[in-house]
């Protein structure tokens, strides 16, 4: 006869140590629009990816570096780009449609002030997910 063994725990506690002894999927982010001034919030998105252990790939304006990486002015073709976060105003994001698209990104989060229906009906249109959110908020609260 086989003896079975029941336990008791709370459910939220049980769930709460699998989701935090999973590993993390690490994802590769290109954050667009880029800058080592650490008034704006792409520095800090790129401080709290990189914290949070994502690599990051900073695309901007002007070079510089932010958190020891350097940021790319040209538009670097990066293989496996999982997440773009984008930190540029929908009035200059047509001069990047083609570049995001073409990076085959699994999704594309809209930061505040960046939101754009023509760019997430593209994206949508070619499997692309897209997030209107505050990358910054997502790392906090491990939503990311």
């Amino acid at each position: 006869m086989t003896a079975w063994c029941c336990f008791s725990f709370n459910t939220y506690s049980f769930a709460h140590l699998l989701i935090h002894s999973l590993p993390t999927y690490m994802k590769k982010t290109l954050v667009l629009g880029a800058s080592d001034n650490p008034a704006r919030y792409a520095y800090k998105a790129v401080h709290s990816l990189k914290r949070h252990g994502h690599e990051v790939v900073p695309v901007g304006l002007r070079t510089g570096q932010v958190a020891g990486i350097d940021i790319h002015t040209d538009r670097p073709t990066e293989p496996e780009v999982d997440t773009v976060t984008l930190y540029v105003g929908p009035q200059n994001q047509p001069a990047w449609y083609d570049y995001i698209l073409d990076l085959k990104p699994r999704r594309i989060i809209f930061n505040p002030g960046t939101e754009n229906p023509e760019l997430e009906r593209m994206a949508q249109e070619r499997g692309i997910q897209t997030e209107e959110a505050c990358t910054l908020v997502m790392l906090s609260i491990g939503n990311y």
